[in-house]
């Protein structure tokens, strides 16, 4: 006896794949012009982010840092407000930045009868306005332990960054029952290939070099919506990186709050 196939879905990185930058980062902008995070903190971040994204190293320590970062900005604060902050900034600051060729990507996807999930490190609250804005199925980032409605200033598990990408895009696949190499993953970083080579269907989006080359080698699809290529390998930031700058931000406005 035959068993039904199992469905597919196509699973889509964040930052630099559909959004041109860091989530966290253009929300850190959107703080700023608030009022809420000055502008000389604005510079140093984007000058760590390049220096960061020319030497391409992410070490374990970055990834600590980004870990600890988050934890620090998080605590106290309210999770409404916080989401009210995100949906606002998102609509004013980060809606034009979506690359309309992975919008086209992911239009197709949803056409077709997929479910499309988004899979990135930056913080679950702003991956799912993300996802309710662009009509997609669901959003796995990476989630703060919240009681009560207020942050408590722990994780959910790890940053949701490299491996642990994989991991979760396994663990829902289980839950949902989809089939794997009936699935598709897009991303810019070599830093995804886990994921990328977790399904059957892996798509390079803007590729950083290493993935560019890996992706030739496998000739995996790869597509390029960048207009400046040369220009954007210097200043997008990969998402751990990115992640770290705007969770400290956050931690900046926290302190203000508290004074």
């Amino acid at each position: 006896m035959s068993h039904p196939a199992r469905p597919g879905a196509a699973f889509f990185d964040v930052d630099n794949t559909l959004l041109r930058g860091a989530s966290i980062y253009h929300f850190a902008r959107g703080l700023a012009a608030r009022d809420l995070f000055t502008t000389r903190d604005l510079v140093r971040f984007a000058w760590g982010q390049t220096v960061f994204r020319i030497t391409g190293n992410e070490q374990p320590e970055h990834i600590n840092a980004a870990r600890e970062s988050a934890l620090a900005f998080v605590a106290g604060h309210d999770v409404g407000d916080l989401v009210s902050l995100c949906e606002e900034i998102y609509d004013h600051t980060m809606a034009n930045r979506i690359w309309a060729g992975t919008h086209a990507l992911v239009r197709r996807h949803l056409d077709a009868g997929q479910p499309v999930w988004l899979v990135t490190a930056t913080p679950v609250e702003l991956a799912r306005i993300i996802q309710r804005r662009l009509g997609l199925t669901g959003a796995l980032g990476t989630e703060a332990e919240y009681s009560g409605g207020v942050y408590t200033g722990r994780l959910n598990g790890d940053l949701l960054h490299g491996p642990a990408k994989a991991v979760a895009v396994r663990a829902l696949a289980e839950e949902q029952g989809l089939d794997l190499k009936q699935c598709s993953a897009y991303s810019d970083s070599y830093n995804d290939l886990p994921l990328l080579s977790l399904v059957g269907d892996p798509h390079a989006v803007n590729p950083d070099g290493d993935l560019h080359r890996h992706a030739r080698t496998q000739d995996w699809p790869i597509h390029d919506f960048r207009r400046h290529r040369r220009a954007a390998k210097v200043a997008l930031p990969v998402a751990a990186v990115g992640a770290a700058a705007g969770l400290v931000a956050l931690r900046a406005v926290r302190n203000r709050a508290t004074r």
